[in-house]
């Protein structure tokens, strides 16, 4: 417009049509170029797929201050743009059983499509919850939430495990694990509440939910703790994920691990998490889960496409009593170093848990071919259980090839679903369910706000996507090789901006914190055995040594 003033100033014996209609095109242009960046950033021509709607077809997506503002037939310009030809577009990939919540960690998960990670099996400790947030915000490159600890609370109270350390979450069970009262031991009454009451702080700093490792710890743990620990979570609305009381174990005890958490849960009105049910009995557990979410029930089921797990070698289920004694299993052909690629024998197991009684190991333990079928499997997540690498606590842009010790599920969870999908012939559809809106939808209907906003490509949600080409992306990390990065990533968008181009990480730091608000007011409520009596009795008196939610020896 400044232009055409300037045109019109210089009189009438200067005017010349031809200026004037320059002037007018070089307006017009403007204004267009103007128009053009009401994007931020636009994905082109890509097979955009959204699981919740079915939406299945070529579009282009407009992105504006994080969010999905156009999806349309119709050419779309941006500041920034994407050729996603060829490419599938979709919501990014959420992982509720992510326990490398380090900054290289993340970067692992970037590289495999994740734009959210929480663990709900691990989790923190409840005193520090407020602070693991703290320590994430604005130098985070992927979203980040995290579960309250129920194996934290124990070691605290019963072991006295404390110290900064705890800040770093899931990670700190490398250090926790080295004594054993957390395991094994009955508590007080008193130490008891003090758990529940941990549990209860991390709940109220607004961690996504409870994590139990009950699996670990079922000499230790009672059914009666278990079920006051979903209690406390079901105060807030919010579920618990378990790794089950008999994980590992047979196509029996797996299912009464399996049964103990639901039973808890519909008694209580509570959601749950069945942490990696991809074990003895699967088929079982998946039925049980399913009929459960047509009653209306939130509780569902996670798994990963590999035969193989990874834990510390000091797992009780790994003893040769239920090893070797109950699993008829041995270490020579089950039992892997990631680091050294060598087998275990029954001595060096032994010398191994007396030396390093945390050094991580990876277990085979289910037959390859079920890999894909557990992809197929309606209603479930994939959720990696993601394990620490070392050094857990390098930088971001680290050499990933540097890394060591870990499965290969931490760096390639992703690119082997939809490698195992591509060989299997499952549909794209279903992948991106399991990888992504499944999980949201889920913690969405806890009442979890950024839940309800992702896992779906919508106008109006927040744009954390993926796009990549379904022919090449795929996972490169092996047993041996267990940090080697998944590649065919066209890019990896969290909260509106490009984290991952062309397999390449830059250096931006979007991620959001996952949790709920934090709440001025714990919700705990002590157990004592003159309130129980008074809701579950007509006034009977109670056996001496009855203390509720922690039954203990009566000393004679």
């Amino acid at each position: 417009m400044n232009q055409i003033r300037r045109v019109l100033k210089q009189g009438r014996k200067q005017f010349n049509v031809f200026t004037l209609v320059a002037a007018l095109t070089t307006s017009l242009l403007t204004v267009c170029s103007a128009f053009a960046q009401d994007y931020d950033l636009v994905l082109n021509n890509g097979r955009v797929i959204d699981p919740e709607t079915l939406f299945d077809d070529v579009a282009n997506v407009g992105i504006k201050d994080g969010r999905i503002v156009k999806i349309s037939k119709e050419p779309l310009k941006g500041a920034e743009t994407v050729d996603a030809t060829g490419h599938i577009v979709a919501p990014g990939f959420i992982d509720t059983h992510f326990h490398f919540q380090m900054p290289i960690g993340y970067s692992l998960g970037l590289r495999d499509g994740l734009t959210s990670s929480m663990d709900f099996e691990m989790g923190c400790a409840g005193s520090y919850v407020a602070r693991w947030y703290e320590a994430r915000a604005g130098k985070t490159q992927a979203n980040y939430g995290i579960a309250v600890s129920h194996e934290f609370a124990r070691a605290m109270f019963i072991d006295g495990s404390d110290g900064d350390y705890l800040i770093e979450g899931p990670v700190a069970a490398l250090t926790t694990r080295a004594k054993t009262g957390w395991s094994a031991t009955r508590p007080t009454l008193e130490q008891g509440n003090a758990i529940l009451e941990e549990i209860d702080k991390g709940l109220q700093a607004g961690a996504v939910g409870v994590g139990s490792t009950v699996g670990y710890m079922r000499e230790g743990v009672s059914s009666r703790e278990m079920y006051e620990v979903q209690k406390v979570g079901a105060r807030y609305g919010r579920p618990t994920g378990a790794h089950t009381r008999y994980t590992l174990g047979t196509d029996t005890t797996e299912n009464n691990g399996a049964q103990e958490l639901v039973a808890n849960a519909v008694a209580l009105g509570a959601p749950a998490i069945v942490l990696h049910f991809n074990n003895d009995g699967w088929r079982l557990a998946h039925e049980m889960i399913i009929r459960l979410q047509e009653q209306g029930h939130n509780i569902w089921g996670e798994v990963y496409p590999y035969a193989a797990g990874s834990t510390t070698i000091n797992a009780s289920f790994l003893e040769p009593k239920s090893w070797i004694d109950v699993f008829g299993r041995r270490y020579e052909d089950t039992m892997l170093d990631p680091v050294t690629g060598k087998y275990y024998t029954l001595e060096t197991y032994k010398s191994t848990v007396a030396s390093e009684p945390t050094r991580p190991i990876v277990i085979f333990k289910q037959p390859e071919e079920d890999q894909a079928k557990w992809l197929t499997l309606k209603g479930v997540t994939m959720a990696s259980d993601a394990v620490a690498a070392t050094p857990y606590d390098a930088p971001w842009n680290y050499p990933m090839e540097k890394l060591g010790g870990t499965h290969p599920r931490t760096a390639g969870a992703r690119g082997a679903t939809i490698r195992l999908g591509r060989e299997n012939n499952i549909p794209m559809m279903q992948l991106m369910s399991i990888l992504s809106y499944n999980a949201a939808k889920h913690l969405g209907d806890t009442g979890l706000k950024f839940m309800q906003e992702r896992g779906r490509i919508q106008t109006g949600m927040v744009a954390d996507i993926v796009v990549f080409d379904p022919e090449l992306f795929t996972d490169n990390s092996t047993y041996e090789k267990g940090a080697i990065p998944s590649t065919g990533m066209k890019a990896v968008i969290v909260n509106g901006q490009v984290v991952v181009r062309d397999d390449v990480q830059l250096p931006v730091f979007p991620g959001q914190p996952i949790r709920f608000e934090p709440e001025d007011k714990p919700r705990f409520e002590p157990i004592s055995v003159e309130s129980w009596n008074v809701e579950f009795s007509t006034g009977m008196p109670l056996p001496s040594g009855f203390t509720g939610a922690f039954p203990q020896k009566v000393e004679k």
